[in-house]
């Protein structure tokens, strides 16, 4: 019988205090399951995790840099401390920011070599830095689902965010790189997938897509006029993919990348 279920199973969601994972943390703890939110702001992260404790979950809040090795061991070790083992690993901990953007006040030739950097080591090897440490942990269990964050940048590059989507499309080819190595050399019980989310309305975003009157920017117009379905996302419409992802039903799903955009990738626009 197809199992759903993911109750009891232990995940690690790094990015976990962001907008996006915060929101995957709160639902996947409803379905059962123990959470561990990494985060670069520990006090948010705890926060957050006290909120699910509150509700009747199990979570901890832990800091991390995703890009030091030696911060991501000693989480490893407070996670392995804590519950014993992973089940799930989330890599959410990534963004864009401005100096790494073109726009009318900074051309491509005048981007600072430091924000390129940022964006690509945060996105890219913010990835695979903890795949290495909490992937081990997978190999010795046997065991073990990865979820990496992409985009619909990866798939067609977005106009301005040049970092930001060169770092998407590789983290996309990372985790079809991974699902064949684990699959290989270590577990066909390791499974490595990634989401592609759309255009998502946030509170981090909204000043690129509605002005301050309320009204679409050109941005949020071209965005919701490629989307067939007419409107953005919501972060909890992410959650059913994961859990899908997370749980047996998905025994025999890895190296996927599944688009959860309102049709947007899928439109030529005619």
């Amino acid at each position: 019988m197809v199992s759903f279920d993911v109750s009891g199973k232990v995940a690690v969601i790094t990015g976990g205090a962001g907008i996006l994972c915060s929101v995957m943390a709160k639902e996947l703890a409803e379905f059962g399951v123990k959470i561990a939110l990494l985060d670069i702001d520990e006090k948010k992260a705890s926060e957050i995790a006290a909120e699910i404790n509150e509700k009747g979950g199990e979570a901890i809040g832990v800091g991390v840099d995703v890009l030091d090795m030696d911060s991501i061991n000693k989480a490893k070790d407070i996670v392995m401390d804590r519950f014993g083992k992973v089940d799930i690993l989330i890599n959410g901990a990534g963004g864009n920011k401005a100096a790494a953007t073109t726009g009318p006040s900074l051309s491509f030739f005048d981007i600072p070599q430091d924000a390129l950097q940022w964006v690509v080591n945060l996105n890219l090897l913010g990835t695979i830095y903890v795949t290495q440490v909490f992937g081990k942990v997978m190999v010795d269990q046997n065991n073990g689902s990865v979820i990496n964050i992409s985009s619909m940048s990866a798939y067609t590059p977005l106009t301005n965010t040049i970092a930001y989507s060169a770092a998407k499309a590789a983290i996309s080819n990372f985790t079809q790189w991974m699902s064949v190595h684990f699959a290989q050399e270590y577990s066909p019980n390791i499974r490595v997938n990634a989401i592609a989310p759309g255009f998502l309305h946030t509170t981090q975003n909204h000043f690129l897509l509605v002005d301050e009157k309320d009204n679409p920017t050109p941005r949020g117009k071209k965005i919701i006029a490629g989307t067939p379905m007419g409107r953005y996302g919501k972060p909890e419409e992410l959650v059913g993919a994961i859990v899908y992802l997370c749980s047996d039903a998905a025994s025999f799903v890895t190296g996927s990348i599944i688009p959860i955009d309102g049709g947007y990738n899928a439109y030529s626009g005619v």
